[in-house]
């Protein structure tokens, strides 16, 4: 089976070129990528005027399953990532039962194989039962196939824990992705500590209890020479502390999402329980610190911390409904959106930070590059292309999205993992 893309821009995002190529798939692998091949093969893509690039790597989304599946699963997440220019996803462990041992992992790896070719990496919990307690067994994880340690949703508060689990991740020689908030100072309290809680008469989460753990797990990291993932930076205190402990050597990456570069903490006011999200959306200043760690590099990736949760659960009173949003039909249009029309980064440096970067945080072989004999994943992309986010279009079961009735610029045409079309946009 080969596949031809031609006359396409295709984005390298290991060199930062930009170059008018045609690309030959067979067999799945890229065979060919050059300018002007004859237009043989068994299907031809014409990509005149589109943007070729990896498919995305989202490294953080929260599929569900098992257990939590009627608000997502591995099913119908994989199809809202296609429609993403998603091609691989790594899964968080916080679901019913955690993914907390070797079983678990496979579950997660064989109910992927039923999906539409989207690939599915399971990140294992760090602890047991995400209790911050008792860790897991690093070992038999990685063989079982986790790609990464995290208790993602909740903060390992213990510090020793996190130490000793650190040690043990980097014997693995695997990543540690870890959710930074002070479990004492945030509770379940729903919005941002500033202008919004004070009008709303509610706790706040601060951005200390953020700011406090980032900086426990850069030193912990630098005293162990474990390989510590932030994740879902928010504030700009948190970047500098990042930038500042990179340039000490720490062995840490960090990520941030579409919300946090985007959307201030007054989102609450009109869109309520739809824009809560831990950590919270913050102020137009931390947005400023989030672009310009993006610009420097030192944000490594950008993911989506994809949520998903019923309507009817986002419907209950602020205070009660649980944080979280959903980012996989969105995060490339809104980030081209945001980064690229804005002329805040350019279109390697975006894409980047969604392909080549994640895919190197978790050691994901040739994922997230167009090279000659990597893996066939692609995202083609209008660049120009002007819709209105809906999310009664969304292949997600969720719909509980802030940017529902946006106008952003750039979708999404082909999706294609290991050579075959997985989506086609037929608008």
């Amino acid at each position: 089976m080969k596949l031809l893309i031609q006359h396409g821009r295709v984005v390298h995002p290991v060199t930062g070129a930009v170059l008018l190529q045609d690309l030959l798939v067979e067999d799945g692998k890229i065979s060919l990528l050059e300018r002007g091949l004859p237009p043989e093969a068994d299907q031809i893509i014409e990509a005149t005027g589109l943007v070729v690039c990896p498919g995305l790597v989202d490294m953080h989304v929260h599929l569900r399953d098992p257990g939590l599946t009627y608000k997502e699963d591995i099913l119908t997440g994989c199809a809202a990532a296609a429609r993403g220019g998603v091609t691989s996803v790594a899964c968080m462990a916080n679901t019913d039962p955690t993914v907390d041992s070797p079983e678990q992992v496979a579950y997660v790896l064989n109910r992927a194989k039923e999906a539409c070719g989207v690939q599915v990496y399971p990140i294992a919990a760090l602890s047991k039962g995400l209790w911050g307690e008792e860790l897991t067994d690093a070992e038999a994880l990685k063989k079982a196939g986790a790609v990464a340690l995290s208790d993602d949703g909740s903060n390992v508060d213990n510090a020793n824990l996190m130490r000793d689990a650190m040690i043990r991740a980097r014997r693995q020689e695997l990543p540690i992705l870890c959710h930074c908030e002070d479990t004492s100072m945030v509770g379940n309290r729903a919005v941002n500590e500033g202008s919004v809680s004070r009008q709303l008469w509610m706790e706040g989460r601060p951005a200390i209890a953020e700011e406090i753990v980032v900086m426990r797990d850069a030193m912990l990291a630098e005293e162990t020479g474990a390989h510590v993932h932030i994740c879902h930076v928010s504030t700009a205190k948190s970047v500098d502390i990042i930038r500042r402990m990179k340039k000490r050597g720490a062995p840490i990456t960090c990520e941030t999402c579409p919300q946090y570069f985007t959307l201030t903490e007054d989102e609450i006011l009109t869109r309520g329980a739809l824009a809560r999200v831990n950590p919270p959306l913050r102020t137009a200043k931390d947005i400023k610190g989030i672009i310009a760690g993006l610009k420097d590099g030192t944000i490594d990736a950008i993911a989506t911390d994809h949520a998903p949760h019923s309507a009817e659960e986002k419907a209950r009173p602020l205070a009660k409904a649980p944080s979280g949003m959903i980012g996989l039909e969105t995060s490339l249009a809104i980030a081209l959106t945001e980064l690229y029309h804005t002329g805040r980064m350019k279109l390697p440096d975006l894409i980047r930070r969604m392909t080549y970067n994640p895919a190197a945080i978790l050691r994901l072989g040739t994922k997230g590059r167009l090279s000659l004999g990597s893996d066939a994943d692609i995202a083609i992309f209008d660049p120009e292309e002007e819709w209105t986010i809906d999310p009664e279009r969304f292949a997600s079961k969720a719909r509980n999205t802030p940017f529902a009735g946006r106008k952003v610029k750039g979708r999404v045409k082909y999706t294609i993992v290991a050579g075959n079309i997985i989506y086609q946009d037929n608008m």
